[in-house]
């Protein structure tokens, strides 16, 4: 039994190259019905459904935001974006995108809730309860209460957390925060709501929380003893801290007001 001759070069390319183009041809010819096929008007974005936070939203905001943006039917539509686009209006901090057959997107949202401003008062920047920095005018009524916030671009996080911890503890003085900052050499200071100053200093979370409960669990010793309001605290002492009380000398005439005590 004598083995078939290879086919000449030549021919086996010929060969190579037609099915090549054939696999070509073929592969358009698919794609481009597909693409008709997604372009065609029964594909065609039929609407939106809007699930989730919708307090300061409505169908108008959407309408007049968003669809005029939207490129492509309901298959070609590019999810991220259409999530992006929603993000992009005021008030969203995440949506959720999702396909609806035959022709309908679900839009799940989740929206800020605004715990403080970030800056002045009334800037239009304000933080929210995951310590993120967002741009809305809130429509609150308490609004013109909540803390300022203050720090350098990239830390209102470390800001908001801080927050968050001295809050509980300065009640137990009856005691709120009116406005806590953080400067650019990182020291940090505090006004209350009774217009008093606390002088943290510098250091991390726990260390300034450390000096907070210090303070705070024997400062009924001095208002026990004097009876009068705080006007300031110095916690940046390495043994104690310096307090003072409005109207109240517990040193010599040619030093300041204050009264201290050791830790």
């Amino acid at each position: 039994m004598t083995n078939a001759m290879p086919a000449p070069l030549d021919v086996r390319l010929m060969s190579w190259v037609a099915n090549t183009l054939l696999l070509v041809f073929v592969a358009l010819g698919l794609g481009g019905l597909a693409l008709w096929a997604a372009r065609h008007p029964t594909w065609a974005l039929g609407g939106i459904t809007v699930h989730g936070d919708v307090t300061h939203q409505n169908e108008v905001t959407f309408r007049s935001h968003l669809l005029p943006r939207l490129q492509g039917s309901f298959l070609t539509l590019d999810l991220q974006e259409v999530r992006q686009l929603f993000e992009s209006v005021p008030w969203v901090r995440q949506a959720v995108v999702q396909r609806e057959f035959p022709n309908r997107l679900k839009v799940t949202l989740e929206e800020h809730r605004p715990v403080a401003w970030w800056g002045e008062a009334g800037s239009g920047r304000l933080v929210n309860a995951h310590g993120e920095v967002f741009e809305a005018s809130p429509d609150d009524p308490g609004a013109d209460e909540w803390a300022e916030l203050r720090g350098p671009d990239g830390y209102a996080a470390q800001v908001h957390a801080l927050y968050q911890g001295l809050g509980p503890v300065l009640r137990r003085l009856e005691l709120g925060i009116r406005r806590l900052e953080m400067d650019s050499r990182g020291s940090w200071k505090a006004v209350l709501d009774n217009g008093a100053v606390i002088v943290l200093g510098r250091g991390d979370a726990d260390t300034l929380m450390q000096r907070v409960h210090t303070w705070v669990g024997t400062m009924h010793q001095l208002t026990q003893r004097y009876g009068r309001d705080l006007e300031s605290v110095d916690l940046r002492y390495p043994n104690g801290y310096a307090v003072r009380l409005r109207g109240v000398t517990t040193v010599p005439e040619n030093e300041p007001d204050k009264a201290s005590t050791g830790r």
